[in-house]
């Protein structure tokens, strides 16, 4: 499974580095820098599947970072990422017959998304999609629950700390933006992250063959136009 996971990310790979080649060149390069930010839900898969994690409860976290982007050919670009995420899940976990608690994972990533860049639409006004592939390192986890339930909580084998704090997976988004003459550029974007990285070990003796993470954010930014004579 691991392969073909590679296989995709180096498909992709190939993908965008062929599509940017067939796009003819523009006279004067387009570069950005700038930041974004924006509210995020993340929930996780759990194979053998945990019954109380509920993907509509997902808690929101927040995500933001800086940005890159450079425009050497028409409608194609590359967009780099340096970005804060917060993930991670929320369930409600039975203690006894009559008593329930709420149990939150935040897990706090670095992340990098290297992305293609495909843009569409008039000079000020155009609509883009991001696709790509990203890392990330899990820096701090942190999880949430009545002290009084630590007993019953720290039992469950995704309670535990996690096994595999490097993160590797899929990045893809769609917005839009709008560029003005003098002040910068404003965009606002909708993006999915799947992660195919692990959380804990997947290997035959290890309870989980598999724990993702999944995210789906929405993000403003505001970027800035570094002009080349």
């Amino acid at each position: 499974m691991i392969l073909h996971r590679r296989y995709i990310l180096l498909i992709i790979g190939l993908c965008t580095t062929l599509a940017m080649l067939a796009q003819p060149r523009l006279r004067r390069p387009e570069i950005y820098v700038g930041a974004h930010a924006g509210v995020m839900a993340s929930t996780m898969t759990f194979k053998p599947a945990v019954a109380d994690i509920d993907i509509m409860q997902s808690p929101l976290s927040v995500n933001g970072g800086l940005v890159f982007r450079y425009a050497g050919h028409k409608v194609c670009a590359i967009q780099a990422e340096i970005n804060y995420m917060q993930r991670g899940w929320k369930e409600t976990v039975a203690i006894s017959e009559a008593s329930t608690a709420d149990y939150v994972r935040q897990l706090d990533y670095i992340q990098v998304p290297l992305l293609m860049h495909l843009y569409f639409g008039k000079e000020r006004f155009r609509g883009f999609f991001n696709l790509g592939p990203q890392i990330g390192y899990c820096f701090r986890d942190i999880a949430i629950y009545p002290s009084q339930y630590e007993m019953v909580i720290s039992s469950a084998p995704h309670h535990q700390p996690i096994d595999k704090p490097f993160d590797w997976g899929l990045a893809g988004g769609l917005g839009c933006y709008y560029r003005t003459k003098k002040i910068g550029l404003f965009q606002l974007e909708a993006r999915f992250n799947y992660s195919m990285g692990t959380i804990y070990n997947n290997r035959k003796v290890d309870y989980f063959s598999q724990s993702n993470a999944m995210n789906l954010s929405i993000n403003f930014a505001y970027m800035w136009e570094i002009k080349i004579d």
